[in-house]
């Protein structure tokens, strides 16, 4: 039995919430033997605008599913993110399988075989693009992205000569990755 750890911030965590949380939530176990060791965490936001985030993290011995969604009804958010999770767990148990017949193992017999092909688009490469990353700052390689009208960009940072991403972020901001040795 999955343990279900439901917290709130900005929200008193009712017991219709939970119910509802660990009703949704424990429809999953039917795609692992033995979630009886796991925890799932659920984190429940409410913002001034009104909309509810629902962020959920399942750590399990060999993955971790983590997603979450934002919506203006709390109770849409804990669908959305529960019919994500799940998306995960096939994507992932299909990889298995996949992997497990290509090395003779007996598979999970899980996903339908037109899912899978499906699924080997989702991951096929149409285009290869070379770059050469010119030194900039990140402020010229946001103004770079914009213009180029792409999610991110890829650039060597001019003080460090480090390789740098760019991106934008889901609340419209910018993110930085910064590539290289952790110190």
């Amino acid at each position: 039995m999955l343990k279900i750890n439901v917290r709130g911030e900005n929200i008193e965590v009712t017991g219709a919430i939970r119910e509802y949380v660990e009703k949704k939530l424990t429809k999953l176990e039917k795609y692992f033997e033995n979630t009886s060791n796991s925890t799932a965490h659920v984190n429940l936001k409410v913002y001034t605008d009104k909309t509810y985030k629902v962020e959920v993290t399942i750590p399990l011995p060999y993955l971790v599913l983590r997603a979450e969604e934002t919506s203006p009804d709390m109770y849409a958010s804990i669908d959305l993110v529960t019919d994500k999770l799940e998306r995960q767990i096939r994507k992932y148990k299909t990889k298995v399988n996949r992997k497990s017949r290509e090395k003779g193992f007996a598979s999970f017999e899980f996903v339908p075989q037109a899912e899978e092909k499906e699924e080997d688009k989702k991951f096929e490469i149409v285009r290869t693009k070379h770059v050469s990353l010119k030194p900039m700052d990140s402020e010229e390689a946001v103004l770079q992205m914009d213009m180029l009208g792409h999610n991110f960009f890829i650039y060597e940072d001019a003080e460090t000569q480090g390789i740098n991403i760019v991106y934008r972020r889901k609340d419209g901001r910018y993110g930085l990755i910064e590539a290289g040795d952790e110190d």
